[in-house]
C-alpha cells in the first residue's frame, strides 16, 4: 500500500489556483456576455461540476486513502443538499427585485465568489476552535439540532429586504438608482455614482449565504475535522450552486417537502455530533442516511405535486 501524501500549503495553493482558473474561464469565456441560462445549459454545467467533484474524490483515494475520499463525498452531499434550500431563497430574492433572467447569472457568480471567501474564513476559524476546544463540537451539534427543529416548524415565507441590516446600511450610505443598468452594480444617478438594484440583490444573496453557512459549516464538521476536506467539499458544492439554481428555479412546487427533509438531516447530523463520544456512526452509514432522507423528501414532493395537478379539462 502506498504511503499517504501529507497535505501541505502547496496543495491548498494549487487547489485555490485551479478554482480561480475555473472561475475566470466561467465569467471571461463561457458567460462573457449576459444571456438567459436555459435548462439544458444548466444541467450540462451541473453534470460538469459533479464529475469534477468525483474526479477530485478519486484523486483523494490515491493521495489520502478511501476513508478521506468518502469523507469528502459525504461532506459534498451534505453541503449540496443544504444548498438546495438556499436556491429556493434566491428564487424569492430574484422575484422580489424582478431581476431580469439575463442578469441572474452575473449576480450568482459574484455571490459565489463572496461565499467562497466567507466560508474559507469561517472554516479556518471553526477548525482552529475545534483544535483548541474540542468540546465545541457538542455546541455545534446542539445548534444543528435546534436549527433543524426550527426549520421544520417555521412558517416563514418570502423575503423582506427592509429587515436586512446590510441593505439598510447600504441605503443610508449610498444613493440607489431606481432602474437596472445591464450587468452593472454601480451607475450614475442624478449626477452621482449610485448603486443599482442589482447591487442590492448581490448584497441580499451574500448575506443569505452567510446565514446558510452558519448552519452548513458546523454540519460538515460532524463528518470530518480535516479542514482541507471541509474546505474542498464546500467549494465544490458552492461552485455547483449556480447551475443548480437554474435547474431547480422553475420547479419549486415540486420540492415542497424538501425543507422538512433538510431539517431532519440537520437534526441527524447534530445528534451524531452529540453522541459521538458514546457511539460512532460510520461515514458510509451517514452518507446513506443523508442521501436517503433527501431522496425520499424529493420523491414525496414530486408525487404530491403530481397528484395535485388538475386533470385535463374535457371539451
Amino acid at each position: 500500500m502506498l504511503a499517504l501524501i501529507e497535505i501541505t500549503p502547496w496543495h491548498w495553493a494549487g487547489f485555490i489556483v485551479a478554482i480561480l482558473i475555473f472561475l475566470a474561464l466561467d465569467l471571461g469565456v463561457f458567460h462573457r456576455s449576459a444571456h438567459v441560462v436555459r435548462f439544458k445549459e444548466a444541467v450540462f454545467w451541473s453534470v460538469i461540476w459533479f464529475l469534477l467533484a468525483l474526479l477530485f474524490a478519486r484523486a483523494l483515494v490515491s493521495m489520502r486513502g478511501p476513508d478521506e475520499a468518502l469523507e469528502f463525498i459525504t461532506g459534498y452531499v451534505i453541503e449540496l443538499s443544504l444548498s438546495m434550500d438556499n436556491v429556493f431563497v434566491m428564487v424569492l430574492i430574484f422575484g422580489y427585485f424582478a431581476v431580469p433572467r439575463a442578469q441572474q447569472h452575473r449576480v450568482l457568480f459574484w455571490g459565489i465568489v463572496g461565499a467562497l471567501l466567507m466560508r474559507g474564513i469561517m472554516i479556518g476559524i471553526g477548525g482552529a476552535l475545534i483544535t483548541r476546544f474540542h468540546w465545541i463540537l457538542y455546541v455545534f451539534g446542539g445548534f444543528l439540532v435546534f436549527t433543524g427543529i426550527r426549520m421544520a416548524i417555521s412558517n416563514e415565507q418570502g423575503v423582506d429586504p427592509e429587515k436586512n441590516i446590510v441593505i439598510r446600511i447600504a441605503k443610508k450610505l449610498f444613493p440607489i438608482s431606481h432602474e437596472f443598468n445591464g450587468q452593472k452594480f454601480i451607475t450614475r444617478f442624478d449626477g452621482r455614482r449610485a448603486l443599482t438594484p442589482l447591487a442590492l440583490v448581490l448584497l441580499m444573496v451574500e448575506t443569505t449565504d452567510l446565514i446558510f453557512a452558519i448552519d452548513s459549516i458546523p454540519a460538515i464538521f460532524a463528518v470530518t475535522e480535516k479542514t482541507f476536506i471541509v474546505f474542498t467539499s464546500n467549494v465544490f458544492a458552492i461552485l455547483g450552486l449556480r447551475s443548480l439554481y437554474f435547474v431547480l428555479a422553475g420547479a419549486i412546487l415540486y420540492f415542497r417537502y424538501l425543507k422538512f427533509g433538510l431539517s431532519i438531516v440537520l437534526v441527524f447530523i447534530g445528534g451524531k455530533m452529540l453522541i459521538a463520544k458514546w457511539h460512532h456512526i460510520p461515514i458510509h452509514v451517514s452518507l446513506i442516511i443523508v442521501a436517503g432522507i433527501i431522496a425520499l423528501s424529493i420523491l414525496v414532493s414530486v408525487v404530491s405535486a403530481w397528484r395535485q395537478k388538475p386533470p385535463p379539462s374535457s371539451v
